[in-house]
């Protein structure tokens, strides 16, 4: 193992100084200017000195005032005009103009000292300068020059000037070792200073880059994120929380107090509770904004480790939408229940087959109308099982998600005007129908025989809940922007209760026990696959209150483009 110096030198010896590697030079440039100003001050002190001296008779030798003076202006000139600059291995005037006029300056003011005064403790300036912002080389050099300088100093006065010569050399050669003794350690500790400097920048950069991950990360997730302090001030919330808890007449941005929006008091609560109880807090919320529904969320909040004393706590909301939460569950229910069912259906359809045929069969050999209704009614059963099966599978190839092709399009005024025509004929209902074709002959992307299922699936709802009474159904078409096709059946019947409203388009759903549930489902898939989408509302026509399905398609020649404010208070 190496001695401490033979390692330390050897570490010296990789870099010409402890500041080379110092890109912005923030740390060397400050310790520069505390140098010079060091200097000027000494300076500014020696020509008091001299001054005083001079007024008090005590010197008569001009010489060392004006040498006092000439160093004051060299001080100030590199005071004010030098630029710092790190000692490299080539020769460098502006050492020449710090570190020489020190040496040089102090050197004739210890050889002038007529009043007695020793300033051998001034060479510990350019020692210190050389030590500090130089290499060791420089750092020695200086040393070496001082220790010789005083030497020489000594040696003159002993042969000139008598005295003690022994003494003389003595106080010399302490004062060099000090000097080198200075030299070494300062430029040690100078080194260790530049290199912890530089492993601080180079983690500060790492933490940087770290924060700005974080807050990428955070930024682009679906959950919300909110940090707030114990006082109840947001810090930051990522964009997500911000959609959530904003409103019509309420936009948020960190910080801002939660305790101050009413609307958010169940979020106050639940990170007092946090910080008063010192766990994880989980809880459904539901936050009533003036402007819209109330919104519900599920909130999962927990408190972060204090790094020190001064470091308080800080509670960590994640915020998810319970609409979303529910609809994924959803997706993955109707997922496994479509994989068990499109088996079962291929299990029921060949029985099916035959006891449809067996019963056609029997009924041509029966000519009592008592068994004939019987016949007659197994007939009807199998025909409704035989139409479940075959939703069941639609279903099933529904969800395999084909892209629709791109040159599937229709004109969707005389497509709806023959399909509904076409299925009041068939119903008898040509006088509860009214169509209203109004769309400017938009063309929109869809199949004529998928358009035709959509229709007869909301048709028929209708026919179910409609009264009867003249023009009880609407079919309306128009644009809602330009280039922009929508589709509303209307039916004046009863209001839908809000348990049955949440759960429309899922399938094997149905207010009514003989219904299998799968219309509206089967609606929606075709909706999705050629981009258009398809809701429910409560609508008033002609003063009458009603039940509309609506579809709004996306257009031939671009994509669907509707306002998110729209659809957010259709789907609220």
């Amino acid at each position: 193992m190496k001695p401490p110096a033979a390692s330390w030198r050897a570490t010296v010896a990789k870099m010409t100084s402890a500041w080379g590697a110092e890109p912005a030079q923030g740390a060397f440039e400050r310790l520069w200017l505390v140098f010079m100003s060091a200097r000027v001050t000494i300076a500014v002190v020696l020509v008091i000195l001299q001054i005083a001296f001079q007024a008090l008779g005590k010197i008569g030798n001009y010489g060392s005032l004006a040498l006092c003076i000439g160093y004051l202006g060299a001080t100030l000139a590199v005071r004010l005009w030098a630029h710092p600059r790190p000692h490299r291995s080539s020769f460098d005037t502006q050492w020449l103009f710090t570190i020489g006029v020190d040496v040089m300056a102090f050197s004739l003011l210890n050889f002038f000292q007529a009043s007695g005064v020793n300033y051998t403790p001034l060479f510990a300036l350019p020692v210190l300068l050389a030590s500090v912002l130089g290499p060791i080389l420089l750092a020695s050099g200086t040393a070496a020059s001082v220790t010789l300088l005083l030497l020489a100093d000594a040696a003159w006065v002993s042969v000139h000037g008598g005295g003690e010569f022994s003494a003389r050399f003595l106080q010399a050669g302490l004062s060099g070792s000090g000097f080198f003794l200075v030299a070494l350690l300062a430029n040690q500790l100078a080194l260790r200073l530049a290199q912890e400097e530089q492993l601080v920048k180079k983690n500060q950069s790492a933490a940087r880059m770290q924060i700005k991950v974080n807050e990428l990360v955070i930024a682009s997730l679906a959950d919300g994120v909110l940090v707030i302090d114990a006082s109840g001030m947001v810090r930051s919330a990522n964009p997500a929380a911000q959609r959530l808890l904003a409103s019509e007449d309420l936009l948020l941005h960190a910080p801002f107090e939660l305790a101050a929006q009413a609307a958010l008091q169940p979020l106050s609560e639940l990170m007092q509770q946090t910080f008063a109880m010192e766990c994880a807090q989980e809880a459904n919320l539901s936050l009533a904004h003036p402007s819209l529904n109330a919104r519900r969320l599920h909130v999962r909040s927990s408190l972060t480790d204090p790094q020190d004393e001064l470091d308080q706590s800080l509670c960590v909301m994640f915020l998810e939408d319970l609409r979303e939460m529910e609809a994924r569950l959803r997706i993955q229910k109707l997922a496994a229940m479509g994989r068990m069912s499109a088996a079962v259906a291929h299990e029921i359809r060949n029985p099916l087959a035959a006891i449809s045929q067996a019963n056609a069969l029997l009924e041509e050999d029966l000519t009592d109308a008592g068994q004939r209704q019987l016949t007659g009614m197994i007939g009807q059963n199998a025909l409704r099982l035989a139409k479940i099966v075959d939703e069941v599978l639609d279903i099933s190839r529904a969800q395999q998600q084909i892209p629709a092709p791109q040159t599937t399009t229709l004109v969707l005024d005389e497509a709806v005007l023959r399909i509904a025509s076409d299925w009041a004929r068939q119903n008898g209902a040509s006088n509860w129908l009214n169509i209203s074709t109004d769309s400017d002959h938009a063309t929109v992307s869809f199949d004529d025989e998928h358009l035709r299922r959509l229709m007869v699936n909301l048709l028929d709802n209708a026919l179910r809940y409609a009264s009867g009474s003249l023009d009880s159904i609407e079919v309306i078409t128009y644009l809602v922007a330009p280039g922009q096709a929508r589709l509303a059946v209307w039916s004046d019947g009863q209001p839908l209760e809000e348990t049955v409203q949440s759960h429309l388009f899922e399938p094997f759903f149905s207010s009514e026990s003989r219904s299998s549930g799968l219309g509206l489902y089967i609606c929606r898939e075709l909706c999705e696959r050629y981009g258009a989408l398809i809701g429910y509302q409560r609508m008033l026509r002609d003063e009458v209150e009603g039940n509309e399905f609506f579809v709004i398609f996306r257009s031939s020649s671009q994509r669907l483009n509707v306002e998110k404010s729209f659809l957010d208070s259709v789907f609220a």
